[in-house]
């Protein structure tokens, strides 16, 4: 196995002409690799990708379009979440045998949002040589068209499918003082949006939908408008990434009671206070408070 690794040709083909790659030392090399467009690759990502002895990836369809896309036949091994623990030890033996790896996934930059720390971590304490290829990230590329503020984010990946267990997290974030940063499907989009509206109110928010690619479109508005726009028929084809503004400095009584009417539409009044109190740091005691007299009002007009 090793010999066939370390003697077979390396080439790639970034601009049509075919150039040789040198043998890439032992190591473990995690590789940034394109979030759309197939262009935004770097010319030592495609060196490192020719020149290693075997390339771990999460879907051996999606990466080979990119190799051939470059005139690169190194070869590939699947390694993504439902067979990390088989194929770890087998890439930590390869390591151990004196190859090259380098580790990519589907698009971006590997680690964000998938299991490859655990196998840097491995690679690390077996105390094999571990480097980064830095390049695409949906992350910083929908942080950097966004428009909104990045001196702080904080990025959060998916929010869980089911609406009881995305409303519960969506309120343990509401108070973080960073622009928050989520990955969501196309299916969920507007009900995760609805859910972040009822939520959240009214903030600034940015939809970043096929970012690099053919279709690339970006909408910022607040949530509230985004949340009917994906409701009522929106392009919801594509990937997406999510960007809330970060809430205000100080809560004002009139925002906290928008707040809690969305929070009274959907649940208890125990459970509304529990959201609210955590979205805007108030005391406990103060929103149940001004929910009571909200309750009151709504039954007062009723009448």
């Amino acid at each position: 196995m090793a010999s066939d690794a370390k003697t077979r040709p390396r080439r790639y083909a970034p601009f049509g002409a075919s150039i040789e790659a040198d043998r890439v030392p032992t190591g473990l090399y995690i590789v940034a690799t394109p979030i759309g467009n197939l262009g935004d690759i770097t010319l030592r990502a495609l060196e490192t990708l020719a020149g290693a002895d075997v390339i771990a990836c999460e879907d051996t369809r999606v990466t080979r379009k990119l190799l051939d896309r470059y005139g690169i036949a190194t070869p590939l091994i699947a390694y993504h979440e439902h067979n990390a623990v088989e194929a770890r030890p087998k890439l930590l033996a390869r390591l151990a045998d004196g190859q090259s790896v380098a580790l990519v996934s589907d698009a971006g930059t590997p680690l964000i949002s998938d299991p490859g720390f655990k196998l840097v971590r491995a690679a690390r304490e077996a105390g094999h040589h571990v480097s980064v290829l830095p390049g695409a990230s949906a992350v910083l590329a929908a942080l950097a068209v966004g428009g909104l503020p990045t001196d702080r984010f904080f990025f959060e990946g998916f929010l869980p499918p089911k609406q009881a267990a995305r409303q519960k997290r969506i309120a343990a974030l509401a108070n973080t003082q960073a622009t928050l940063v989520l990955f969501e499907g196309g299916s969920r989009l507007a009900s995760t949006l609805a859910d972040l509206a009822g939520t959240l109110g009214p903030r600034a928010a940015a939809i970043c939908r096929e970012l690099t690619k053919l279709h690339e479109e970006v909408r910022y508005q607040n949530l509230d408008t985004l949340a009917r726009f994906y409701a009522n028929g929106g392009e919801t084809r594509g990937e997406f990434v999510v960007l809330i503004a970060p809430p205000a400095e100080e809560q004002r009584a009139d925002d906290i009671d928008a707040l809690l009417k969305r929070a009274l539409a959907r649940v208890s009044v125990k459970d509304a206070v529990g959201e609210v109190a955590v979205a805007t740091g108030r005391p406990r005691r103060e929103i149940y408070q001004r929910a009571l007299a909200l309750t009151k009002d709504e039954t007062n007009g009723a009448r």
